[in-house]
């Protein structure tokens, strides 16, 4: 699979088909097809404009920027699909009739959100082109328009973020007839979510009260790959030189869970732009959260969320490396994990139990050292542990921060002598 010439979607969803298929399923379980979408997008990186996980290729190291971008573009838009069919997928023909459905849906979207990117529906020798072809030119054009990073987290942040409000929006347009009116609307409501990101940015910025470099710059990359007028972008330097209210902002009265997620966690990295986050910036979150109806406990998953994918790719994303030392975020971020575990106690203690294989090994612990091997398996083990809690089980959790060591810290006091 090669993203980078013709023919790469339909790679694509011949090596995912047996996962889409699971999705779908795992889907009905869920208590709510965004948990489950958050699932999927936040590990990838995709909701942060960055494009870190694709899905294990075996090929992907070698894949550009643009083209793992591209691929999880995609991933997010058929899962989005997949997530909400109303019935679960029971067969292989299923499968392909409702993918063949999202990626006709997929190639309609974007010629009608964006009609920079429309493709003829015919080739130059008149053949009609089939719904993957287009879809696939479609999630090309799409890429092509977000201004390349050039490593910078910052710039990529800022610059591809905006391709979740894609998925999002999809997930609506999958549900309605699109007419001129419809595609009108739906061009709208995008333009409104891209500018409450500016308003967020500039909220978030003003929260210390001073406006750094950094934050500046921000909303300069940000504002490249909007597709705001010449008007609206006048009046987002406006907005971000005097500053705005929360209750100013203005944000969408609907009551769509990852959407409130997306705008805590577009706010959250924001106040990390400056190199800290001080009490200021943190009573802003608090605030923040509140006025999105979220509680403290939102906010603090959120936290854990944010700071649990920048550790675990920590080294990709080496423009943070200056931002904050690695190990002053890892000890926060396990202190946020344990106050989390600790409400869950009789939960994990439970899932420990349960598993012979962990307990013989914390068993044989006890008594002798184990071999390195031992170690990586009881540190998996403890990890999956941990993914029972629901709030752990959506998001990215850095296997390289949770050694056992770290983790005999985060889970609770004297848990091991209760087993």
């Amino acid at each position: 699979m090669n993203p980078s010439k013709p023919g790469w979607l339909k790679d694509y969803l011949a090596a995912r088909q047996v996962s889409l298929k699971d999705l779908n399923a795992a889907s009905k379980k869920a208590s709510h097809p965004e948990h489950s979408l958050y699932g999927v997008i936040q590990p990838s990186g995709l909701m942060y404009g960055q494009a870190v996980n694709s899905f294990d290729h075996p090929e992907s190291a070698a894949w550009s920027d643009r083209d793992r971008k591209k691929v999880l573009l995609a991933e997010g838009l058929i899962s989005n699909s997949l997530l909400y069919y109303h019935r679960q997928i029971s067969s292989t023909d299923q499968l392909n009739e409702v993918i063949s459905t999202t990626l006709e849906n997929i190639g309609s979207f974007y010629s009608s959100i964006f009609p920079k990117l429309a493709t003829p529906a015919k080739t130059l020798f008149g053949r009609t082109k089939t719904p993957v072809e287009l879809a696939e030119k479609s999630l090309d054009k799409r890429v092509q328009i977000t201004p390349k990073s050039n490593g910078n987290f910052w710039v990529g942040f800022f610059n591809n973020s905006l391709l979740f409000l894609d998925v999002f929006i999809f997930g609506h347009w999958i549900h309605t007839k699109a007419d001129k009116i419809v595609s009108d609307f739906f061009r709208y409501e995008l333009g409104e979510l891209h500018f409450s990101v500016v308003k967020i940015i500039a909220a978030a910025a003003h929260a210390n009260k001073t406006i750094e470099f950094e934050e500046r710059k921000m909303l300069d990359y940000f504002l490249q790959s909007t597709q705001l007028s010449r008007e609206k972008k006048k009046e987002a330097y406006s907005i971000f030189e005097k500053g705005i209210d929360l209750e100013d902002i203005g944000l969408p009265t609907n009551n769509s869970w990852i959407l409130k997620k997306y705008f805590l966690e577009i706010a959250i990295l924001t106040t990390w732009a400056d190199k800290r986050v001080d009490v200021s910036e943190q009573e802003f979150l608090k605030r923040l959260a509140d006025h999105l109806s979220m509680n403290g406990e939102d906010l603090e998953n959120s936290m854990i969320a944010v700071e649990g994918f920048v550790l675990e790719y920590w080294d990709q994303l080496n423009s943070l490396q200056s931002t904050h030392e690695f190990d002053e975020v890892s000890d926060r971020f396990a202190e946020r994990m344990s106050k989390v575990a600790k409400n869950h106690r009789l939960k994990l203690l439970r899932e420990v139990r349960e598993n012979k294989e962990l307990m013989q090994l914390l068993k044989k612990a006890k008594s002798q050292e184990l071999s390195e091997t031992e170690k990586k398996e009881m540190q998996q083990m403890l990890v999956a542990v941990l993914k029972s809690i629901p709030s752990f089980s959506i998001i990215s959790l850095p296997q390289r921060v949770l050694t056992l060591p770290m983790l005999f810290k985060i889970l609770p006091g004297n848990f091991f002598a209760e087993l």
